[in-house]
This record gives structure tokens, sequence and C-alpha cells, in this order.
């Protein structure tokens, strides 16, 4: 698994997301719309979602545990290098 893109927003303070970024699976598969959001303890992964007719927003990407801790990791490590 890789980042492909990663895309760190410029903060203005009004927004959650401090940036978007795809992945690449060892299979070759690209999954696009990950963030990376600001939260009360700090900047965690979000998958991709999509708003249901209820108005919720659910994921459209669920990942095992491992594989989403190993992706965080990941993506934080290429934020924080990017964004400085």
């Amino acid at each position: 698994m890789k980042i492909l893109r990663i895309n760190p927003l410029k903060s203005d303070g009004s927004g959650k997301t401090a940036a978007f970024l795809d992945i690449q699976t060892s299979d070759g598969i690209i999954i696009k719309g990950f963030r990376l959001v600001n939260g009360s303890n700090g900047l965690f992964l979000s998958s991709p979602d999509q708003k249901g007719k209820d108005g919720k927003y659910y994921e459209t990407v669920t990942l095992p545990k491992e594989m989403r801790s190993e992706l965080e990791k990941m993506a934080l490590e290429e934020y924080n290098k990017n964004s400085q």
C-alpha cells in the first residue's frame, strides 16, 4: 500500500480537513477521497464517505483496523513532510 497523492489544505481555521489523499493497494487498486481531519485528539484518517438519503454520512471504504493504523501512520508522516 502506498500514498499516490496528498494535498494539504491551507488552514484558515474554518474547516477541520487538513489534507486529501489517494492510496494504491498492493493489488494496484486506487482509492480516492481519504482525508486527514483535525479532531479533538489531533489528526486522524477519515475514509471516503457519502451522504445518505437520511442526511447522515456513511463510509464507502472500510479498512481492517491494522491496515487503517498503518495507512494513518503513513499519511501523517507524508503530511508532516509536505506541509512544512
